[in-house]
């Protein structure tokens, strides 16, 4: 039989994986974190019908005679190429901007994706559209461990902000030098216990000769007293610190001028304890809490994966891979680090499938296989004539 019809018929294989290929491109064009891939051909053995020879003294070297026997899919490689960001404008949509992966958990094995689409699901996981759970470290008291295993990122409604015992407290404002001696001008400071229970923090200013007497009174029992001296307006004590029991009220900001009384409390440092109302992603990849007592914590961070060969990763469908061999064990990181990329909320990172290129690989392919088609009619009419000269 002749070569040739074998060598089209492998041709014709080949471009059909081809067609496959771009057709498979093509179809995820809108396929949010998809990677293009592009097929590779590579020759057959080729059949020797005369070896190479040495020159030699009076007869020069001859090259090697080869035929060849087809072609074959060498290989399909994916472009990890960035693709366009897409906003979305929702909180819990994440694009990464380098070449880092995010992790998702799922039937306890771990897999690798671009797509940064993830919701909340009842028990307050964040999720893909397959159900893969995000991984991540989870904060401890605020603080997140990166060296630490990696789990599930989970924000539950009922995460609560522990409270918080008040150890300053801040008033600022005016007091009226030419109030008359014995004006008393009061203030009450709102203060918490380490339980979360609220109380008061009875502040007196008294006008004296000299400036103003300052008592407090804390509804626990304990009392404080300082005394403020002002000269043309400016405070002249130093430090101007009010301690009641384990509070330090600061008064470093008060002023003396006339005609105006303007003292009010600027805040203190303890509260309740709050429920979680909502969180933001930061760009190092923190989730931060905002609670109800008005405080922000760390919930956790996302962890990204980049490896030494992300063409060797396998896919996995859902717009994500597994680690083989050749792809080389995954490299965890956070956000910022060097190889990984940064981390953005509200977008989405788009297919980077070319369409222009990819009609033209159609066109290519299309063609490639017309022609690989045309080496088979060929070669059945040889065959045909050789059957002829029976006759």
């Amino acid at each position: 039989m002749l070569r040739s019809l074998y060598s089209g018929i492998s041709g014709l294989r080949v471009h059909q994986t081809m067609l496959d290929v771009t057709g498979n491109n093509i179809a995820n064009v809108n396929t949010t974190g998809f990677k293009a891939s592009a097929t590779q051909f590579q020759d057959t053995l080729s059949q020797m019908t005369e070896g190479a020879a040495a020159g030699q003294d009076g007869a020069g070297g001859s090259n090697p005679a080869q035929i060849g026997l087809g072609v074959r899919v060498a290989g399909i490689s994916t472009n990890f190429g960035q693709g366009s960001a897409q906003n979305t404008g929702r909180g819990s949509d994440m694009m990464i901007s380098g070449d880092g992966f995010f992790i998702t958990g799922k039937g306890g094995q771990n897999f690798y994706t671009r797509a940064g689409a993830f919701e909340l699901d009842s028990a307050g996981r964040l999720v893909s559209a397959d159900g893969g759970i995000l991984q991540g470290w989870a904060a401890a008291d605020g603080v997140v461990n990166t060296g630490g295993a990696v789990g599930n990122i989970v924000l539950s409604p009922n995460t609560t902000s522990a409270a918080r015992a008040t150890t300053a407290a801040t008033l600022e404002g005016n007091l009226p030098s030419d109030a008359k001696i014995g004006t008393a001008v009061e203030r009450q400071v709102q203060v918490f216990g380490a339980d979360g229970v609220s109380r008061s923090l009875d502040m007196t200013f008294s006008r004296t000769a000299a400036g103003w007497d300052v008592a407090g009174t804390d509804a626990n029992g304990a009392i404080g007293t300082t005394a403020l001296a002002f000269q043309d307006g400016k405070l002249t004590t130093n430090p101007a610190t009010l301690n009641v029991g384990a509070i330090a009220v600061n008064l470093d900001v008060l002023t003396g001028y006339a005609g105006m009384s303007t003292l009010t409390v600027a805040g203190q440092d303890g509260s309740a304890a709050g429920k979680l109302e909502s969180y933001t992603l930061a760009s190092d990849g923190s989730l931060v809490g905002s609670f109800s007592n008005g405080s922000r914590e760390v919930l956790a961070r996302v962890a990204l994966a980049k490896f030494a060969n992300p063409g060797g990763l396998e896919k996995a469908g859902g717009s994500s891979y597994v680690a083989t061999g050749n792809s080389g064990a995954a490299q965890l990181g956070t956000p910022g680090d060097a190889g990984i990329g940064t981390l953005a909320t509200g977008s989405l990172e788009m297919s980077n499938v070319d369409l222009s290129q990819e009609f033209t690989n159609l066109i290519v392919a299309q063609r490639g296989f017309q022609a690989n088609a045309r080496i088979i009619t060929t070669s059945d009419e040889v065959l045909q004539e050789l059957a002829n000269l029976k006759r």
